[in-house]
């Protein structure tokens, strides 16, 4: 399914405002502009007329100017939670620590841009011996970030920091379901450089549809797999690179040697966390039939302590998207339906805005429960005769973002073996708090990297120079090439390539 016209709807026909509501109790947290496609490109031209100032700009006052900003972010961490929690409902505790991540990777961003982007020297070769080599990275100009609701600020900082740490203006849409994040971000950030480096555009999926062809220079998007579809078809219509970071089906491995307490509690946490909104939680647990009945046990003993309820103090927020509560009672329902169990939670747990942790066994591998993604705090928990049982098994999906491994000797081991872009050993998603470590997936969980090094040449093209600093012995890009030349320039390749070219004898 692509973008159609219709998807861009008129002005006249668009409504002028929408609503902010908080998930817990519906309540209207702030109303905000439906901004439509004149408005997306005027935010692009004028960030295109910001973003030649501050790609100019050297990467020390570049560095100062982002850490100024980190500064105004920390000092008011808690305000900023506070907005998290209002439009996603989550807990203020998961609130500061999705903060603090999105601080910490600013921070490494801005303090990293120069050494990961400056011209560097690259060998030229023998052949090219005459030639000096270098490469640098430049900043693309404008990119467009469409963001998520589940980590309305670590997931979209993990692009909008690289962006302009690279040297880029941004155009941020924040989801219609956190555009409060969004905006709060924006505001604080016009209180260090009052030109529109960083602006927000706030609005529906009409929207980040009007960005996706407002003549961004990439759009970095975070969402459904769905729905990154369609951003790659709109944006194909103007050859717009993006990147993709959509949906994920992860797996937490249990070896016979594991800690079965660490690796019970890392299960409860990856999955509930966030009540399960999290695009790299944990899904599908496969556990070595050794220990699979005490650590199921465990789990269940664990799990048992977490409710998600109005109260505020609650380990585990409300269901944020209204629509995904039908996705995780389908789930449920499908896995009951097709011979699995609820050892705790199941059909009843699913509530209309609250959805309480779930653990299902025995559920046949092609269910839904165990292939498409259910965004909620439930986990599928199957035995496996050994480790190559587990590692097949996690392969066998469209989806490879993350995974976790429990194992005491053998964790590096079947993290090798795994088909994902992301694993983390004895630990949960620890790899997304680790700023030098780039975040994405393959498969349907989308392409491009954020984070690291790979991130902030993600937004960037790599500018290559060759400068003769002496005339070649062989002058072969001439016309005035000779026989001669080409007889030893054969005789150099030979000499270079040559040996070990025969196949080995059988």
């Amino acid at each position: 399914m692509t973008l159609t016209e219709n998807d861009l709807q008129t002005a006249d026909a668009r409504p002028a405002t929408f609503d902010s509501l908080n998930p817990r109790n519906g309540d209207v947290v702030e109303t905000y502009p439906v901004h439509g496609e004149a408005d997306v490109r005027a935010a692009v031209e004028r960030a295109r007329e910001a973003a030649a100032w501050w790609g100019a700009l050297s990467y020390d006052e570049r560095k100062e100017r982002l850490n100024t900003w980190k500064g105004v972010i920390t000092r008011r961490i808690a305000q900023l939670a506070e907005v998290i929690h209002q439009e996603t409902g989550k807990p203020h505790g998961d609130a500061l620590l999705e903060s603090s991540l999105a601080i910490d990777h600013l921070a490494w961003a801005a303090s990293h841009a120069e050494k990961v982007l400056k011209r560097r020297k690259v060998p030229s070769g023998l052949v090219m011996a005459n030639q000096r080599a270098t490469v640098e990275y430049r900043p693309l100009g404008v990119v467009g970030v469409i963001g998520p609701w589940n980590y309305p600020v670590f997931t979209p900082m993990g692009s909008i920091a690289y962006a302009l740490a690279a040297g880029n203006a941004v155009v941020f849409k924040p989801s219609e379901y956190t555009p409060g994040v969004g905006a709060w971000l924006a505001s604080t950030f016009r209180e260090v450089i009052d030109r529109p480096v960083l602006q927000v555009v706030t609005g529906l999926g009409d929207t980040g549809a009007a960005l996706c062809r407002a003549g961004v220079d990439k759009l970095a998007f975070t969402g459904s797999t769905a729905t990154g579809k369609k951003v790659m078809a709109a944006c194909s219509e103007t050859l717009t690179p993006v990147l993709i970071e959509a949906g994920g089906k992860d797996a937490l491995i249990v070896d016979e040697d594991a800690d079965l307490d660490a690796a019970a509690d890392g299960a409860v946490w990856g999955a509930c966390a966030n009540a399960g909104q999290t695009c790299a939680g944990v899904e599908r647990i496969y556990v070595h039939e050794r220990v699979y009945d005490e650590f199921l046990t465990k789990l269940v003993a664990k799990a048992s302590d977490i409710h998600g309820t109005v109260d505020t103090q609650a380990a585990i927020g409300p269901i944020t998207m209204p629509s995904q509560v039908d996705v995780i009672r389908r789930h449920v329902d499908d896995a009951i339906a097709r011979g699995g169990r609820a050892v705790l939670g199941g059909p009843d747990a699913v509530g209309e805005r609250f959805v309480q942790p779930t653990i299902l066994v025995d559920v046949p591998e092609d269910s839904s429960a165990v292939t498409e993604e259910t965004f909620g705090p439930t986990m599928t928990v199957a035995k496996v005769r050994d480790m190559d049982e587990a590692v097949a098994r996690t392969n066998d999906s469209r989806y490879a973002l993350g995974s976790t491994v429990y194992s005491k000797a053998h964790g590096m081991q079947i993290a090798e073996r795994l088909r994902v872009g992301m694993t983390a050993i004895n630990g949960v998603i620890t790899f997304a708090g680790v700023p030098s470590l780039p975040f994405g997936g393959i498969g349907d969980s989308g392409f491009g990297r954020i984070h690291g090094p790979e991130g902030l040449k993600e937004f960037s093209y790599a500018h290559a120079i060759t400068r003769q600093r002496m005339k070649p012995l062989l002058a072969l890009t001439t016309f005035a090439r000779t026989e001669k030349d080409e007889q030893r320039m054969a005789k150099l390749i030979t000499m270079l390539h040559g040996r070990g070219s025969t196949l080995p004898k059988p």
